[in-house]
């Protein structure tokens, strides 16, 4: 279990990141961070790379489905359930307990923003915070029987973080599941010959008695 140490780092990073942008205030120390205006672009590497901040209150990549409050209770089930399988195959190889370990960092660094953004920042009650997202990715033009899109669409750490874990777990997941079937093949084999050879040897004994008797 210490690929959670993976899934802290990713959650600390990303809520760093998204409160830097938004902006925060730490009224005991009298500081406070303007942060980016909501809305705002401004280049990092050219076109290509823009920081720009938009509050996303759907799923990942502005996905929307459901209700805000469905959405939060169904990250909340998401990553309990991501837990648990991670606690029940902790045994397996790292690179797929490391997946998974992405996976939730991600999960949780949203989850935070679902539950707690809308009371921290004076936006909504509890469990209606809206996701901050703000990496904004030029892309290959894709124009497809009516869909057209030119640019990604904006995200955050977190949601980079799923996605590599996802195409991560597809990609090693099934690389061990074939490294095995070798083996379970293997052990297959032997045990049909095992009971080839057990009549035989049966057989064998039982003429060695039939002698002795004799």
């Amino acid at each position: 279990m210490r690929v959670l140490y993976a899934t802290g780092l990713i959650i600390v990073v990303d809520q760093v990141a998204k409160l830097l942008v938004k902006g925060f205030t730490i009224p005991m120390l009298d500081f406070y961070h303007a942060g980016v205006p909501l809305g705002a672009s401004y280049p990092i590497l050219g076109n290509f790379l823009r920081l720009t901040f938009i509050e996303n209150p759907g799923m990942a990549f502005g996905i929307d489905v459901g209700g805000k409050l469905f959405l939060t209770i169904f990250s909340v089930v998401a990553t309990i359930g991501i837990f648990v399988y991670l606690f029940k195959i902790r045994e397996e190889a790292f690179v797929i307990r490391f997946s998974l370990a992405m996976i939730l960092g991600g999960a949780i660094g949203n989850l935070i923003d679902r539950v707690f953004y809308g009371v921290i920042f004076g936006e909504g009650s509890l469990f209606y915070g809206k996701v901050v997202d703000f990496i904004d990715v030029d892309f290959f033009n894709i124009d497809f029987i009516g869909f057209h899109l030119s640019r990604w669409p904006v995200f955050n750490v977190a949601d980079a973080s799923v996605s590599i874990g996802v195409v991560l777990l597809l990609i090693f997941h099934r690389r061990f599941t074939e490294a095995e079937q070798p083996n379970l093949s293997l052990a297959t084999t032997v045990s049909v010959e095992g009971m080839k050879d057990s009549p035989s040897q049966v057989n064998i004994d039982s003429s060695s008695s039939s002698q002795s008797s004799s």
